[in-house]
Parts: C-alpha cells; structure tokens; sequence
C-alpha cells in the first residue's frame, strides 16, 4: 500500500502454516527502509515454567510435545542434559539407536521442507498441491520419504508424533534386529532418492546474495554431529556444552514473544544445516560427500537460498548413517541403564533440523526439576533472519509488490522455522511513498 505522501508499507499479520504466530512489518520511503521487523507473537506456552517441580526424568515426555515436527531433538536434548547432571554414560548401542532415531526424523523433517515448503518457491508455484498436479512424482517420492522418516521414529520410539520410547538413561525398549533389517530395502530407495533430491534442487535458480554469518553449531570429533558435541562456531569459539551461558544470551525484545539469543560480545548468529555441513564437511558420510561435490557445493557456503542444498545432502547423510548403524548393530545388554538424580545443574544440547537446541535444568538432591531453561533454533536465528531480511531488501525495493512479497517469503523459509514450518503469508500490505 502506498499513501499520499509515498510512504510504501508491506505489512504481513500473520504467517500461515506456522510452528506458532509470527508477522513481518516493512515500510519504504522510494528506496530507503524506513523499518522492517520481523516479530513471533504467539501468546508463550510457558514449557520451562511447567518443568519446574516435576521430576527430572519426566522431561523428555513432556518437553517432545513442544514440537510435532521435531519431538525427537527436545527429548535428546533433555535427556543429555539429565545425563550429564547424574553423571551418566549409557552403552554405545544406545547411542547409537539414538542417532538412529534422531536420523530418523532429519529425514522426515528435511523431506517435508525441501518438496513441500521450500521447492514451490523455485519452481514458482504456490503450493506443493500445484506443484503435485504438474509433478505428482516429485510429490510422491517427498510423501514416500516422509513416510519412511516416520517409520524409523515409530520402530525406534514408539509412534512417530511425540515418541514414548526414548528415556533417561536410553529406550524402554530396543528393536531387534530382524525389525530393522526390515527397513533396509526402502531405505536403499530413500539413499538413492536423496542422491536424487540434491541434483533437482542443485539446478533451481539462486538470488545472487550472501551474508558474513558467524556459524555455530555443534562439533565431534568422529562423526557428523547430530546427538552431542561441542560448541563450535566459524570464528573460533570451541567450548563444552556446559559453558553455553557463559558465551551466549538472551533478550527480550517488545515486539516478540520468542526471545533473541545472540553471542556475548558478537551479537547475530547462525545455526542450522549451513552452519553443521560448513563445521562438519570432514565427517560427511561418504555417498553424502560425493553428491555435494559432484554438484559444486562448497563448505562455507554462505547464500541462505543455497539451504535448501544442504538440507538435500543431509537426507543423503541421515539414510546412509541409518544404514550404516543397522548394518553394525547388536542389541545391547539391557535396553536402558539406572541414572540415579543428585542435586546438580545439567545441560544438554543435539542438532534438531533446524539448528542447535540447548537445555539446561537445575536438579534437587531428590530428583525434582527446580529451574528449566530452553532455546530452540527459532529463537537463536531471529536476528540472522531480520538482517537477511534487511539486507536482501535494500537493491530490491523497485520490485513489484507482489513479487516482493514472493521473496520476502521465501527468504523467511530458508530458515524452515519453526515457528513456520513454511512461513507463508496470509495478509500483506504495502505501502509506498515514492
């Protein structure tokens, strides 16, 4: 919309299909912005305020319904924390079906944001139902591996929406061996698929822009990290997972219901499968190396269109892993080990889909939660994604409307936040002076 005096405002009200209520605000004098926010107003659901006084191995239960899509990284990132106050170690098997699982829903996740959410925007249609009636194979192969993802989460942790299984200390119960090789077969078809998926979305057409983002993400030192690791960024930061408070921060900003996170002393970061394949390159699994290769696609890549790339690769990544980790597995000893509660503070973190989730829990002597404190991907990329947002406005504030719009959208679902799992916009004003 454009007033009398030429001022053009953009005004999204609310985000469609979304992990909760966001907004995006824009407002234009000719070429110059005047203000652009981008604002979460979803009311809070106070998940750390419902921990306290509950006992500490209650949280992975209740903490997984925080996410339908990404159940899996709450519980693990809850559990590492419990583990690390007890003191815990459990076998290498139990890791191992944990990074099974979590592989698991990278697939289902990454599957549904790559085809359904984020391809349309290339291929310049609306919606993955429009994209179906021209392409309905490209749709039925995204459902099919969707469908898979959820089928490793439902053997390995009970259903695929919210898993039971998974527990401090590791599963209620673990899967035979028979019942895995059961999914090998599909799997092999998933592998190929992705291989597949990267030389599709390889060939879209890219905005030409980048940003100086400073990556964090989590580091180990012998494979891929997905489940645990260190805390690293590509400026130099290496730490424990213990000393997230003594390097990052949160603050509360007036027009957001979710909280920025930001590095002390060096403000925006970012997190998720750009910063990971750009901190992990060298432990890329073999066939997910060679595909990222065989396309041109460089570590350090730094295009935030470019995401949808390496969220290809690492579906690749997460169906050779699961393979791999079948192919070596024996079922432990016991499907989970006592973790006795002592008064001590735990933290905990694992990569979810969208990027690092750290948990830190204060623990009394008998077992019950006194404090909770959890920042997801969302919260810590809010400023990355305002400042793209800035930035990749400036030379375009000639475009049409209309089409603004279509890119101010999909610069937003490059992040697949989780406060959108497709941040679509439902109601858009623009306002222009000039």
């Amino acid at each position: 919309m454009t007033d009398d005096n030429g001022l053009r405002e953009i005004n999204v009200d609310y985000l469609a299909r979304v992990e909760g209520e966001g907004a995006m605000y824009l407002k234009l004098d000719g070429d110059e912005i005047i203000d652009l926010e981008f604002s979460i107003f979803e009311p809070p659901r106070f998940y750390e305020a419902f921990l306290r006084g509950r006992r500490h191995a209650e949280a992975p239960d209740i903490t997984s319904r925080i996410c339908g899509i990404c159940p899996i990284a709450y519980q693990m990132s809850s559990i590492n924390a419990m583990e690390f106050a007890a003191g815990a170690k459990v076998h290498p098997q139990i890791r191992a079906l944990r990074r099974m699982l979590y592989c698991g829903e990278w697939v289902e996740s990454h599957a549904l944001h790559v085809y359904m959410l984020h391809a349309p925007d290339f291929l310049g249609y609306e919606s993955a139902i429009e994209l179906a009636e021209d392409l309905p194979e490209v749709v039925t192969n995204a459902l099919r591996l969707k469908k898979l993802g959820n089928t490793v989460m439902t053997l390995l942790g009970g259903r695929e929406i919210h898993p039971i299984n998974m527990r401090v200390g590791g599963f209620y119960r673990t899967p035979t061996r028979k019942e895995l090789d059961s999914l090998v077969e599909e799997l092999e078809w998933a592998l190929a698929t992705s291989e597949a998926t990267v030389r599709l979305v390889s060939g879209f057409d890219f905005p030409d822009f980048e940003m100086p983002y400073e990556f964090v993400a989590l580091r180990h030192p012998d494979e891929y990290a997905i489940t645990d690791g260190r805390i690293v960024s590509s400026e130099g930061l290496d730490i424990d997972v213990s000393e997230w408070p003594e390097h990052f921060e949160e603050t509360h900003v007036e027009r957001s219901n979710a909280l920025h996170a930001t590095l002390r002393e060096r403000g925006t970061y970012h997190v998720g499968p750009m910063a990971r394949f750009t901190l992990n390159h060298d432990n890329l699994t073999p066939r997910a190396e060679a595909v990222a290769d065989e396309v041109g696609l460089e570590c350090g890549e730094r295009n935030p269109f470019k995401s949808i790339i390496v969220r290809s690769v690492e579906l690749v990544l997460a169906c050779e892993e699961i393979l791999g980790l079948i192919s070596s597995y024996e079922r432990p000893p016991a499907p989970w080990i006592p973790v006795e509660p002592r008064s001590a503070v735990g933290h905990g973190a694992s990569e979810a889909p969208r990027g690092i989730l750290y948990h830190r829990y204060e623990i009394d002597d008998e077992g019950f939660i006194a404090d909770a404190r959890i920042v997801p991907p969302t919260s810590q990329n809010q400023r990355s994604i305002e400042e793209d947002l800035r930035q990749f406005v400036a030379p375009r504030t000639h475009i049409a409307d209309d089409e603004l719009k279509w890119q101010l959208e999909q610069a937003i679902r490059n992040y697949d936040p989780c406060i959108s799992c497709a941040t679509h916009f439902l109601d858009l004003t623009i306002d222009r002076v000039t």
